[in-house]
């Protein structure tokens, strides 16, 4: 018990925050005009979520150990997409409500990701090891998916008439909705069966699957799965207390609108993030490219129908298509990727160009 309560200390100080905020968040978040008072808010917010989606890492790299690749990654993935489209709501329905959120948070998940993630992960392997080696084929099949999601569900949206503006109508939203789930559908029994050895690095021994070392203990599946369970739930119930923070913030500071999916995103993947920045440190390429092109992919074919539906069940009208702008970063950063990815080795030099790339979003948010 001990044992357990030194290593999960942060689980208690998550539920109680949680609990505190069932009883009283109403009330506190009501007049966030006194700048101590929001600070304090947000950050005790803000402390306590990515604390627990520091402990979603721990708890899914402790069962990406004991299951091995992809599905260790794939509970990863799938658990930090629900979160996703948890908080995409959450944000979307405080307040006023922001119906282009979830277009602004795909668009940043793409950039932090592909660009930003990637480029940091290609440099810090670069530097300790010179190249790096990943499964050409995995890379190929994730972008093939990435690729035409991303255009159908943030590009086409502009050049559609059947409504006015960059939305889709009922139909075309069914449509996307239904092509979306039952790609990712084959992709993932494509990737849990029978080409499951494209998701495992080069390196490994034919017919095994790579092993990590989480540098933490591991103990048993049922404990790492249920403590990943507890862990998720804070991050759920305060996702709508978060909201109410990040709307006032915008508002007052009259911050450009995408700021909100940029935060938003970077709360969510910072689990994904972190998992892959160490991977990549530890010369295991492979799995920051699992984990890094897996959540883009989550992320837009996944999180972009479970809003579309969540708009069908509100009646609300969900904004997917891009600015011009952004449009061009995505198509740069789509093609960037497809180049990056066509050889089986990594560079530094690829890296900063992602990272470029990236530093250019950031400054675009702001500078239109």
């Amino acid at each position: 018990m001990t044992r357990f309560l030194v290593t999960e200390w942060a689980l208690a100080v998550n539920l109680v925050t949680t609990g505190l905020f069932l009883a009283f968040g109403a009330g506190w978040l009501a007049d966030l005009s006194g700048a101590a008072w929001f600070a304090f808010v947000s950050l005790w917010l803000l402390a306590v979520m990515f604390q627990s989606a520091f402990a979603v890492v721990r708890h899914a790299e402790a069962l990406a150990v004991k299951l091995g690749e992809p599905y260790g990654t794939l509970i990863l993935t799938l658990a930090v997409t629900g979160i996703e489209v948890i908080m995409i709501a959450a944000v979307m329905y405080t307040g006023k409500g922001n119906s282009a959120l979830a277009r602004d948070a795909m668009m940043a998940v793409v950039m932090i990701a592909l660009n930003g993630m990637v480029g940091l992960c290609l440099v810090l392997g670069g530097l300790r090891y010179r190249e790096q080696a990943y499964n050409l084929q995995g890379a190929n099949s994730f972008l093939a998916l990435i690729l035409p999601l991303a255009v159908l569900g943030l590009v086409q949206p502009n050049f559609t008439v059947t409504t006015p503006g960059p939305v889709y109508s009922p139909v075309q939203a069914v449509f996307l909705i239904v092509t979306s789930v039952v790609l990712y559908g084959v992709f993932l029994g494509m990737q849990t069966s029978r080409y499951r050895s494209y998701f495992v690095s080069p390196d490994a021994p034919a017919g095994e699957s790579e092993h990590h070392s989480p540098g933490h203990a591991v103990r048993s599946t049922p404990y790492h799965a249920a403590m990943l369970f507890l862990y998720i739930v804070p991050l759920v119930v305060l996702s709508k207390q978060i909201g109410v923070p990040i709307n006032h913030a915008i508002q007052v500071l009259r911050a450009p609108p995408e700021l909100a999916g940029f935060l938003v995103s970077v709360l969510i993947l910072s689990p994904e993030s972190l998992t892959a920045v160490r991977a990549a440190l530890a010369n295991q390429l492979q799995r920051s490219v699992n984990v890094l092109l897996g959540s883009v992919l989550a992320s837009i074919g996944l999180t972009i129908p479970a809003v579309l539906a969540v708009g069908f069940a509100t009646g609300q009208e969900i904004v997917l298509g891009l600015g011009a702008t952004d449009t061009n970063l995505l198509l740069l950063t789509l093609v960037l990727s497809m180049l990056t990815f066509a050889a089986p080795r990594t560079n530094v030099v690829l890296g900063a160009v992602h990272l470029l790339v990236f530093f250019a979003y950031l400054l675009f948010i702001f500078e239109r």
